[in-house]
């Protein structure tokens, strides 16, 4: 089995639990996620299985989206409700209005410091393990974008709200910030994300669901191929001798190259390779852009259909 399963995933569960959860219903030793989900999080987890866990680092995962909740009139260690209140405010004065206005303020690129409970690491240790311990390291603030932000629902002291920003943005800390804004601080109650790149909430399973594919009891197991994960980067199409080429680790020849769905390609540029519906390799272009001579073999994979 090789392509990515969308899992919703569930709340309490580490993201490295669901992966040991689908190797094992899949039976496939070759998984890893992408984009980490805290535990208490639910929502979009991409799995990758089999030989696609080597294409994870070329998925166009940089837009993320997340439907939120967050209390006001509390802070926590951890920025979410499994951390211990460490600051109270006062929220009966906020105002709607007030709520309101923090969309343009937390809108577009903004500096966020990165929380101590996250998997950022220093000197090789997790901050998580550092924060469990009671240490607190400086952290130094990071460029974000947020592309959207509405406020949903107010029933104080609680803020519903939807937010799509760039990978490496922290909602907790967003929450947790939005608060400080508000003079009442806050933390996360709930947290789902409901996109992470092309991987979207309307095609996730959950892990009952696939227990129940993988039994035959269910729908089939609704997998995406690497070819469709990928269908962001630019395509060169290859003809039979190109394509057997790219099968033994070589570089097809600039006349072994059939269509290109882009009319020009960049320096450095990430392409895909394909024949006749299947995906080949990665590569890089070289040089101009144009000079496919200097085309470089990324991954090379066994061959799967684009649907």
């Amino acid at each position: 089995m090789n392509g990515f399963l969308i899992i919703d995933k569930p709340e309490g569960l580490t993201s490295h639990g669901v992966v040991q959860r689908v190797r094992r219903l899949c039976r496939q030793p070759k998984a890893g996620h992408t984009g980490t989900l805290d535990p208490f999080a639910t929502g979009v987890l991409p799995v990758a299985l089999g030989t696609a866990t080597r294409l994870i680092p070329y998925l166009d995962e940089g837009v993320k989206e997340y439907q939120a909740v967050m209390r006001l009139g509390e802070e926590t260690d951890t920025g979410d409700r499994t951390g211990i209140v460490v600051r109270h405010g006062d929220w009966q004065e906020i105002t709607a209005e007030a709520v309101f206005e923090l969309v343009s303020r937390f809108t577009g690129v903004i500096r966020q410091v990165p929380p101590m409970h996250s998997a950022l690491k220093r000197d090789g240790v997790p901050l998580y393990r550092l924060a469990r311990k009671g240490v607190t390291v400086d952290r130094p603030a990071r460029s974000i974008t947020v592309y959207h932000l509405s406020i949903d629902s107010i029933a104080f002291p609680l803020v519903t709200f939807t937010v799509s920003c760039s990978r490496g943005t922290y909602v907790r800390t967003l929450a947790a910030d939005m608060g400080e804004r508000l003079g009442c601080f806050a933390h996360l109650v709930e947290l789902r994300r409901t996109a992470s790149g092309p991987f979207a909430i309307g095609r996730a399973i959950t892990l009952e669901m696939l227990e129940q594919a993988v039994l035959g009891t269910g729908t089939e197991v609704p997998l995406i191929t690497p070819g469709a994960a990928l269908s962001h980067l630019p395509e060169l199409e290859l003809a039979e001798r190109g394509a057997q080429y790219v099968r033994h680790g070589r570089t097809p020849d600039p006349a072994d190259i059939l269509t290109v769905s882009r009319q020009s390609l960049n320096p450095g540029e990430t392409v895909r390779l394909s024949h006749g519906g299947e995906l080949l390799a990665v590569g890089r272009c070289g040089g101009d852009g144009q000079n496919l001579l200097t085309l470089q073999l990324l991954r090379v994979l066994p061959t799967f259909p684009f649907t």
